[in-house]
Order: structure tokens, then C-alpha cells, then sequence
């Protein structure tokens, strides 16, 4: 199949100006150069659809309620309402199972308690509150957090993605904010320039991005399970008739029914979790302190560092395993994205324990239960169940959304993703992932039983995303912030040293239960890799075979295509011209729609893209074929599925964008402009017509074993039994056209 391009240096892509939309026939002839074909490593091509119109269908209005209109301050108390019980669960119910995942061996000197609590204290002062609190949230990416979001900054300011669809107008959304300094340092360039020559680091940083997707994921089955069966356990106290096994299935009966609602959203759950975990706060709050007066007020000199160094002088090696269970009074920072109130009740409930514990060396293994005083025992009870219940809540969110942030990477393969609020943006329900995680949960809990061997588990999961985190907000410190060489070095020196330390120790435990989120990572890298290589693969194939507008006329004009009645709308994710399956549908189907719109899905490397902003329109010349173009552009927390709203957006855009295209291509063109609507319109009234590929990929001949079994066999299987991409965006069935094309890869 012969293509016909445009090649343009890549030296020379920053010099090309936002204006290079319409160029005259006698220029366009001049760069074209026929026959060549885009490999990944070949020049960026631009061809000539991308060139000849200069309307980009912007519109930046308000009266939509999109993201540019502001947020009454009502709803922002809502919302900090709601996420004190999503954001603050995990965290906030560490105090259940640290002490006693610290000393696994008992308590060998009552000193060995102040050593603990100094190594919790000053581990929440510079994991959560200065590394997350005071540097991670300027991190983040128009409000979102995390690594994927710290994988799109990097993006948005260096050109480290693997698929080539960059376009100058992208610059031009408002949400975009590539702010970059008037002077930029030569450190900064020079990273930038290497990451953006070298495959390798293109690759791994999507592998590391890859990796910390995956922990987190692995998180979020780990969280409910520790949490729950750590509040559960404690009923043993009360009565001999609760044996292990009872504990084991009161706790996944729990965790089924948290689950079974996930369904009704964060919205509606997170009202009824927050007054719950604010109670749950000043309980631990206020019994930290009645044991801090009852029990030992001299614990107080654990905020001196030297019994830390005193810890491991006594303990040794011994006090450096113990450093996976003081890694879990942490656990749940990542989720941490708003104010620090919570830390301090935090702070209460390790330090009455600690008080408890230096007159009770012998009651570590069930610190929190027994430290309670006997009135408060059942009502604490009942609050700590419920706690666990919220502390899973969070990171089965914080899943969804990663998950969702995947899927516009092209790194996961298709699911659904259910937006459960109609009034606030962001909150999703992801059910295939949703029973998924339901049974992972049941398995580790029927497989663990205790919360030892969970707790080796946990650390490694909460420590690898930390530790990752740091690798990329160094990037952004010296890439995007340009910060002063000095302070780069003291971040890696005291935070790095601090969370290499501690990933050392939980990775000793790798036989004792640690291998669980290495083994979930590894299994969920696994698929996330091999449908981000077809992915890319699929991508290449259709822009090296993709229809020049040459082609396009010819297919159109000299082929015995008659024109029907009503609008068709190609659906296609290639951004830089028209599929290849165009060609094959004309080819065995002679004839068209009176209009068409090829309608390419893209995401960009930012969180959200307001309304207004998401449509970019070109005409395929000339006019009077009523073909025209649709960048269809999405932010990586943006809900695709919107079915109906969707063909009345692209119809009204698409009339603006021709108004628009008036006064570029000409002053007295009023006419042709009411003709072109009113066509339009009757287009649209006579029926809407979605085209949708349905591709079979496949190892091109001649391809190694390897190859073969990844695309054949392992990608298909995972196609075949997940979603097809017309029922993920909700394309109305009984309007459906399916072109059937194989994909030689």
C-alpha cells in the first residue's frame, strides 16, 4: 500500500509554528515524497491533513460547566468531607497492627520501645509531612497525584512518549500549563535531551511507571486484607469462642460486602465513612493520651533521635529487620494529597502505646486491644471494624483511578469505567477490576490467615512506590522546577537514604510473605507490557500505511461510491491522517455516507481537558466532499463514555468549526457556510452511522517464536476476554457497523 508524507527534521520540530496549518498546493507538492514508510525511528512526518486547515475547533467558552468554571466553596467543604474517611482510612488504622509487626520476637529492653516510637515519629515527620506534604503535592498534575501523574509531567515536558502523536495545537489547552523558564539551566537541558534521544530511558521510565501502577494495585488488595483482619482479630480478647478460623471468615465476609458496594461510588460512601473516621480519630487521639498520663510520661524522650541510634547498638541486625513493621505506620501516604490535621491524633495513639507497652512488655502482640480501657473496649471495637472497612476503602479508589489512568496510556487492556457522580469529576468504578480484587482478597486471607505475614508483604508494596516516587520527583526537581543543585542532593541524601533503607529491610522478608506484591507486579507488568507493545505496534502499522489526501479524492471520486443519506463516523486512534481501513471498507462496500467524519481518540499527557477544549476538527479537501477530521483529545482521568452526548457535541462543534473556517479561507463565504450546516443537520437528521474497526492483529510473516506467541496468542486471549472498545465507549449497538481488517505486526 503506498502512502504519500511529509518528513520533517526532528531538529526542527520546536521551530514549526502554530500557524503551519494552511500551506498552498504548489508547497505541498514540493515536500511530498512518495513511497516512504514510519518506523520508530524515522523522522516525525507530517502529512498533508495535518497542513492545509488552520481551524482547530477551540473553544474556550464557560457556560458550559466544564472544568473552566470555578468551584463554590460549599462544594469544596463537601468534598474535603468526603475525603477525610477515602484519604485518611489507611493511615490512620496503622495503629492496629505496627507495634506488634515490629517486635515479632517480644520486646527484649524496655529502652527498645523508645528506639520504636523515635523511629516512628521522625519516619511520619519526613515521609508524609516534608516529602509528601511539603514537596510531592507541588508535584502534581492539576490536582491529581501520584506516579502515573508524575509520569505526565515528565511527558508534557520532554517528548519521552512511545507513540508519536504530538501536535503543536496541544500546547494551546488551557489545562496544559507547560510553564518553562525564561532561562533554563544547562543541567536541565541536557537531562531533557538525553531522556528524549534514548529508547532505554524512554523505557524505563514507563517500565518504573509500569512498576509502581502494579504496587499500588498490589496495595490495594493487601490494605483491606491487614486492615480487616486486624480489627476482627481483636474480638479474641473478649471471648474464647472466636477461634482463628471464625476471625478468618468474619473478616472476608467483611471484605465481600465492602466490595459489593464499591458500585454506589465514592460520592455516596464517602458521606458515610468520613463522621465515622472522625470518630475514630479522637478515639485513638484521646486513649493515646489517658495512656501516655496513666502508664509512663517519660516516653516523651523518644523525640530524642539518640535512641534510635541506641535501638540498633543494642539490637543490630535485629533492629533492621524490625524496620518492616515501623514502615507500616506509614502505609497509606500515597493516598495522602490534603492536610496534615490527622497526623497528630496519629501521633497520640503510637506514643499512649508505647506508655502502655513499657509496663507491659509481655501484651506487644496485642498492644492496641489491650491498651484500651475496659468501658471503651466494645465501642472501640465496633469503630476499629469500621476504620479497617474505610482504611480498605481508599486504596480500592485510588485503584479505580489508576487503572483508568492506564487505560489512556494504552498500558491495560480495555475495561469499563463507570463514572459514579454526576456533580464531581474523577470519581470512577471499575467493575471487572472491582471482583478481581474482591477475589485476590479472599485468597490472600484464606492463604495468610494472620497479619505477620501480610504486614512482610504490605511493606514491600508501600516501599517501592515510595521509592519510586523519589525517582521521579528528582527528575521533576531538575527537569521542570530547576532546583538548585544542593537541594536535589539533600533530597536523595536524607529522604532517598531513608526510604533505601527501609526497602532493604522488607525485601528480607521476601520468603515470609513478601513475595505476594512482587508476584502481583510481576503478573500485572506482564499484561500491561503486552498490550502496550501491540498497542505501539498497532499504532505504527496505521500511520505507515495511513491514506494520503490524494488517495482519499480517489477513493472517493473514481471509485463507484454513491453517496447515502445521513452521517458516518469513523472511529480510529491514529491522530496523523486517515486509517487504512477506510480504503478496505470502500473497497468492499461502494458507498458513503453524504458526510463523514474520521474521529481519532487521543490522550494527553494531563489529568483533564475542559469541554470546550476537546474537539479538534480539519476539512479533507476539497470542500465539496463533506469529509472532514476529529481529534477527539482526553486527559488521562477524563471519562470517555458518554454515548449520546457525545454525537451531539462532535455535530455542534463540527458546525462551529465550519462558521470558524469562513473567515480563514475567505470573506464572502456566508453561502456556503449555510449550505454546509444545513447539510449538516440533515445528515444528522437522516441518521448517525458508527464505524467501528474490528482488527485482527497478528505476527507478521516471517516473525520469530516470540513474537508470535505474544501477539497471537497472548494479546488475542486477553482481547478476547475483556471488552470490546465499542461497548467501553458506549458506541449504540443498534447504529454499529463492525469493518473487519487484519493487522500484520
Amino acid at each position: 500500500m503506498s502512502t504519500t508524507t511529509e518528513l520533517v527534521p526532528r531538529e526542527q520540530e520546536e521551530e514549526i509554528p502554530s500557524e503551519l496549518t494552511a500551506i498552498s498546493q504548489e508547497e505541498d507538492d514540493q515536500i511530498h515524497l512518495n513511497g516512504e514508510k514510519l518506523s520508530e525511528n524515522n523522522l516525525r512526518r507530517y502529512d498533508s491533513l495535518d497542513m492545509e486547515s488552520g481551524g482547530l475547533g477551540r473553544h474556550r467558552r464557560v457556560d458550559h460547566g466544564g472544568a473552566t468554571t470555578g468551584i463554590r466553596w460549599g462544594e469544596v467543604v463537601q468534598l474535603a468531607f468526603q475525603s477525610i474517611g477515602v484519604v485518611y482510612g489507611d493511615i490512620g488504622t496503622s495503629p492496629l497492627y505496627v507495634y506488634a509487626s515490629t517486635f515479632t520476637d517480644g520486646i527484649k529492653h524496655n529502652d527498645d520501645i523508645l528506639g520504636v516510637l523515635s523511629l516512628i515519629f521522625y519516619t511520619l515527620t519526613l515521609i508524609p509531612l516534608v516529602k509528601y506534604i511539603f514537596i510531592v503535592l507541588r508535584a502534581n498534575d492539576n490536582g491529581d497525584g501520584g506516579t502515573f501523574a508524575l509520569y505526565s509531567l515528565i511527558c508534557r515536558y520532554s517528548k519521552v512518549g512511545l507513540i508519536p502523536n504530538q501536535e503543536i495545537e496541544d500546547g494551546d489547552v488551557s489545562t496544559y500549563q507547560l510553564e518553562l523558564p525564561n532561562k533554563p539551566m544547562e543541567r536541565a537541558s541536557k537531562i531533557k535531551s538525553k531522556l528524549e534521544n534514548s529508547n532505554s530511558a524512554k523505557y524505563f521510565l514507563l517500565f518504573a511507571t509500569m512498576l509502581g501502577t502494579s504496587m499500588v494495585i498490589g496495595d490495594g488488595v493487601l490494605t483491606p486484607c491487614i486492615s480487616v483482619l486486624s480489627a476482627v482479630g481483636g474480638i479474641k480478647d473478649a471471648t474464647s469462642r472466636m477461634t482463628e478460623d471464625a476471625i478468618v471468615w468474619t473478616s472476608i465476609a467483611i471484605l465481600v460486602a465492602l466490595f459489593m458496594v464499591q458500585r454506589f461510588g465514592t460520592d455516596k460512601v464517602g458521606y458515610s465513612f468520613a463522621p465515622i473516621i472522625c470518630v475514630w480519630f479522637s478515639f485513638i487521639g484521646g486513649i493515646g493520651v489517658y495512656n501516655f498520663i496513666k502508664y509512663d510520661l517519660s516516653v516523651v524522650k523518644a523525640i530524642n533521635p539518640k535512641y534510635i541510634v541506641e535501638y540498633f547498638r543494642r539490637n543490630k541486625d535485629q533492629a533492621w529487620i524490625s524496620l518492616g513493621g515501623v514502615v507500616l505506620a506509614i502505609t497509606g501516604t500515597e493516598a495522602l494529597f490534603a492536610d496534615v490535621g490527622p497526623l497528630l491524633p496519629i501521633v497520640l495513639a503510637y506514643t499512649g502505646q508505647a506508655s502502655f507497652l513499657r509496663k507491659n512488655n509481655d501484651l506487644v502482640s496485642d498492644t492496641f486491644y489491650k491498651s484500651i480501657p475496659d468501658p471503651l473496649y466494645w465501642p472501640m471495637f465496633v469503630v476499629a471494624v469500621l476504620a479497617s472497612i474505610i482504611a480498605s476503602q481508599a486504596m480500592i479508589s485510588g485503584t479505580f483511578s489508576i487503572i483508568q489512568q492506564s487505560l489512556s496510556l494504552g498500558c491495560f487492556p480495555r475495561v469499563k469505567i463507570v463514572h459514579t457522580s454526576a456533580k464531581y469529576e474523577g470519581q470512577v468504578y471499575v467493575p471487572e477490576i472491582n471482583y478481581l480484587l474482591m477475589l485476590a482478597c479472599v485468597f490472600v486471607t484464606l492463604g495468610f490467615r494472620t497479619t505477620t505475614k501480610i504486614g512482610n508483604a504490605y511493606g514491600i508494596a508501600v516501599v517501592f512506590v515510595m521509592t519510586l516516587t523519589s525517582t521521579f520527583l528528582v527528575l521533576v526537581m531538575i527537569m521542570i522546577w530547576k532546583t538548585h543543585i544542593l537541594l536535589i542532593i539533600s533530597y536523595v541524601l536524607i529522604i532517598g537514604t531513608v526510604e533505601l533503607v527501609y526497602l532493604s529491610s522488607v525485601l528480607y522478608k521476601f520468603d515470609q510473605g513478601g513475595y505476594l506484591p512482587l508476584g502481583f507486579a510481576m503478573i500485572l507488568m506482564t499484561i500491561m507490557y503486552i498490550w502496550n507493545y501491540v498497542y505501539t505496534k498497532k499504532y505504527y502499522f496505521e500511520l505507515n500505511h495511513k491514506i494520503s489526501p490524494e488517495k482519499v479524492q480517489q477513493v472517493i471520486k473514481e471509485t463507484n461510491s454513491q453517496r447515502l443519506k445521513g452521517l458516518a463516523i469513523f472511529y480510529s486512534e491514529l491522530v496523523h491522517g486517515i486509517p487504512p481501513i477506510f480504503e478496505h471498507y470502500v473497497a468492499n462496500v461502494p458507498a458513503l455516507h453524504s458526510v463523514l467524519v474520521f474521529v481519532s481518540f487521543k490522550s494527553l499527557p494531563i489529568s483533564k481537558i475542559p469541554m470546550d477544549e476537546r474537539f479538534l476538527f480539519r476539512r479533507v479537501q476539497p470542500k465539496n466532499l463533506q469529509v472532514f477530521r476529529c481529534v477527539v483529545r482526553y486527559g488521562y482521568k477524563d471519562v470517555r463514555n458518554e454515548e449520546e452526548l457525545f454525537e451531539r457535541l462532535l455535530v455542534e462543534r463540527l458546525k462551529e468549526f465550519i462558521k470558524e473556517d469562513k473567515f480563514e479561507n475567505g470573506k464572502d463565504k456566508n453561502l456556503d457556510v449555510e449550505r454546509d450546516i444545513e447539510h449538516l443537520d440533515k445528515a444528522s437528521r437522516w441518521g448517525v452511522v458508527h464505524m467501528v474497526g474490528e482488527h485482527e492483529e497478528a505476527a507478521a510473516k516471517g516473525a520469530n517464536i516470540g513474537k508470535r506467541v505474544l501477539i497471537d496468542y497472548t494479546y488475542n486471549f486477553l482481547k478476547k476476554n475483556l471488552r470490546q472498545s465499542n461497548k467501553v465507549f458506549d458506541i449504540p449497538q443498534k447504529r454499529m457497523l463492525k469493518v473487519g481488517m487484519t493487522y500484520e505486526l
